[in-house]
């Protein structure tokens, strides 16, 4: 036996009988297959005239050729080895096949996303968060490891949904549970009669129209920050009335704008070409599943993303791997002087609007300096914004 298990493995391969042979002349046999190199495995006496051995399948017809010299008699009984297992898979192939095809499909259901539950949001919040998912692919239906991980969905629904202030995004089995924050809407408080208008900045005032109330400015004048524009006491024949001060006010303000523009810069772009190739991940050891071959992309940069496979819920040691190679090119872009001044005052533009208030409107802009240091041109813009600059405040004692 033990010189069986030394070889196991070959006579796997090779596959291998156990033989019984029964005799007078059962020595002068063995001695012969002996001598032609016939290798007898676990020879066992198991009567007087009876021996037990086990011999390698390719050696068996030679076996029976010498076997016809002697009066003995040579019989077949347990018989294994990977020919053997071949014929029997053969036999029961449908079967093999069926369960194989039943695992495979239990395996690709356990990975597919059956349900999408949205908790903590209203429901027009819930139908934005459900476009926004459809758009990322996280619906009923999809492969799992196809989905971006939960962070980065996380990430880019905050982003897009501005009701939202945070998103949990959690993938349990085959649901993914989505736990929402809602901002908080500031209430609207009523207004009362006791309340006067201020300017909010500083500016001069343009254009003027006052509901309620009685203006202590003109057009054209300079007013400071928090300065009284609208009060609401008004004094007729009868004496002081106050009424809820009401109005727009539309001042000039002035912003300026520092902006660096290169008059050369470099950067890597993606082109838009890209390879994707997918493993089955055991460890360490990557599986090509879809996608074989080296790539032919030289400047390029990989992304690769793991994702866990599950078998009825039980997670396996087992990773759907895509590795994606972009290709990336470097763009070198160049302006003139005057294309690089264009350029500062579009992003100057730009910015501006982010930040002065909805409504209001740029009335002009003026380059207050412009100068080249060591290719770069640096801006100083002035701006003329026309805007409510108004701030309602309550009257208090003493007003």
């Amino acid at each position: 036996m033990r010189g069986f298990l030394k070889n196991q493995w070959i006579n796997f391969f090779i596959g291998y009988v156990e033989v019984k042979v029964t005799g007078q002349n059962v020595e002068p046999f063995l001695n012969e297959l002996t001598r032609k190199n016939i290798k007898l495995i676990q020879l066992k006496r198991i009567g007087e005239d009876q021996v037990k051995f086990v011999v390698a399948l390719n050696q068996v017809y030679k076996m029976r050729v010498i076997g016809r010299k002697y009066p003995c008699k040579i019989t077949f009984h347990k018989r294994g080895g990977l020919p053997f297992l071949q014929k029997r898979m053969l036999s029961n192939f449908g079967f093999i096949m069926g369960m194989l095809l039943f695992l495979v499909t239990i395996l690709l259901l356990s990975n597919v996303v059956w349900k999408v539950e949205v908790i903590g949001a209203k429901p027009e919040t819930e139908y934005k968060i459900l476009q926004e998912l459809s758009k990322l692919g996280v619906e009923k239906g999809k492969f799992q490891f196809l989905i971006k991980e939960p962070d980065d969905i996380q990430r880019m629904l905050t982003q897009e949904i501005e009701a939202i202030t945070w998103v949990g995004v959690e993938l349990r089995g085959t649901t993914y549970h989505l736990q929402v924050v809602e901002k908080e809407q500031p209430e609207i408080v009523e207004k009362t009669g006791k309340q006067q208008l201020y300017a909010g900045k500083k500016a001069i005032i343009r254009k003027m129209f006052v509901e309620q109330g009685k203006a202590v400015v003109n057009i054209n004048d300079f007013v400071q920050k928090g300065q009284l524009l609208v009060t609401s006491y008004i004094t007729d024949r009868e004496g002081a009335d106050i009424l809820p001060a009401k109005g727009t006010i539309l001042g000039e303000v002035w912003y300026r704008s520092d902006v660096v523009i290169p008059l050369k810069t470099e950067f890597d772009v993606f082109n838009g070409t890209e390879e994707m190739k997918h493993y089955i991940k055991v460890g360490k050891v990557s599986i090509p599943f879809w996608g074989f071959g080296k790539t032919e992309i030289e400047d390029s940069e990989t992304e690769t993303v793991d994702k866990p496979l599950f078998f009825l819920g039980w997670k396996l040691p087992f990773y759907f791997k895509t590795v994606t190679v972009r290709e990336k090119e470097t763009i070198v872009r160049e302006y003139t002087q005057k294309e690089a001044v264009n350029r500062g005052k579009e992003i100057a533009k730009t910015d501006l609007q982010k930040l002065i208030p909805k409504n209001s409107v740029i009335i002009g802009e003026k380059v207050l300096h412009e100068r080249n240091e060591s290719g770069k041109v640096v801006l100083s813009i002035h701006y003329q914004v026309l805007e409510d600059i108004v701030i309602e405040r309550p009257i208090i004692q003493g007003d």
